[in-house]
């Protein structure tokens, strides 16, 4: 297993991580606990160290079955949650709260439900515009002095926001900006990467896969459930899966799979590995529901990504549809 460092921090982790927003059972289609508990501890046998979690997802459930089936092997493993949103009894989103008060009580309850006294990181899940960034920082600050994380980072922060951040914690290093990258979005490749580089930070990647696209399994004939935030074809502010884009879209999910075969990959291992090969990328998460898929994963560190494929690739890009070039103000 391959295994890379937060930029300039001490704490390294397996360069595939595993994520467990779908396993919490809520806005992501029906999960099966048990398949989630042995994806958990396939993910073990095959040296991943890196376990990517929030208390939003499914209302602490997700957090639950963590703690479960990494129950006796906490210290074989990084452990990451966050907080800093507001949520209902449906895990959608309703807001942010950054304030010290709200963080200390959501990381004191993902704790008892991770089972442990300390995550090895936490992350605030995306930044309170309503504060100030002195009053976040001196929220990480305290939790870090509480002793009840080891490193601070934040998710979803574009390179102006984590300056600011920085600048505040002054001698406490944020260590980590988990943001979406995956081929279908660049966005935060544009805002992020070259901040965290310059601030000796590491950048963990979600949705790797595109939050399905990447996997192969989403057709022509795919429907989501009304309950899943995919239904509307919107993904993160892209409307890749939209009835006017999809069909484009699909189909360059089918020229993929084909470059992919030529270079002895699949289609995951092909989009894992490009995320990968950008100099900035700590970790690429992974959202598996099944030993199968988080093995297939893996097996992207096997691969090569050289300019000649690069170049195929981007030539079936451009013919994507609905990409937003930036972030929206």
């Amino acid at each position: 297993m391959e295994h890379r460092r937060f930029g300039r921090a001490s704490l390294k982790v397996s360069a595939i991580g595993l994520g467990t927003w779908p396993m919490g059972g809520a806005r992501y289609g029906a999960s099966d606990d048990r398949n989630a508990e042995q994806t958990i501890a396939t993910a073990l046998e095959l040296g991943i160290t890196c376990f990517d979690t929030a208390p939003s997802y499914g209302n602490g459930h997700a957090e639950e079955l963590l703690g479960k089936a990494l129950d006796g092997r906490r210290d074989e493993v990084v452990l990451v949650t966050k907080g800093g949103l507001v949520w209902n009894e449906k895990s959608e989103v309703l807001g942010h709260d950054g304030r010290l008060t709200h963080l200390q009580s959501v990381l004191e309850d993902s704790l008892r439900r991770l089972r442990t006294d300390q995550v090895d990181l936490f992350l605030i899940h995306w930044p309170d515009t309503t504060l100030p960034a002195s009053e976040t920082a001196a929220a990480l600050r305290a939790l870090v002095e509480s002793g009840k994380t080891r490193h601070v980072g934040v998710s979803n922060y574009t390179g102006e926001a984590f300056t600011e951040l920085a600048g505040a914690l002054g001698d406490i290093p944020l260590i980590a900006d988990q943001v979406s990258y995956h081929l279908f979005d660049r966005r935060w490749e544009r805002s992020a990467f070259e901040t965290c580089r310059r601030l000796g930070a590491g950048v963990m990647a979600y949705g790797s896969l595109a939050h399905g696209l990447l996997t192969g399994t989403i057709t022509r004939e795919t429907t989501f459930h009304q309950t899943d935030w995919r239904a509307s074809g919107v993904i993160f502010g892209q409307p890749l899966l939209t009835s006017e884009n999809r069909e484009a879209n699909l189909t360059v999910v089918e020229e993929l799979t084909g470059i992919a075969a030529s270079a002895g990959m699949t289609l995951p291992q092909l989009a894992l590995r490009w995320v990968l090969s950008h100099p900035a990328v700590t970790v690429a998460l992974v959202g598996a529901r099944t030993p199968h898929e988080i093995r297939e994963a893996t097996e992207a560190l096997t691969t090569q990504m050289d300019d000649t494929l690069r170049e195929r690739i981007e030539a079936v890009m451009s013919r994507a549809a609905g990409l937003v070039p930036t972030l929206a103000s």
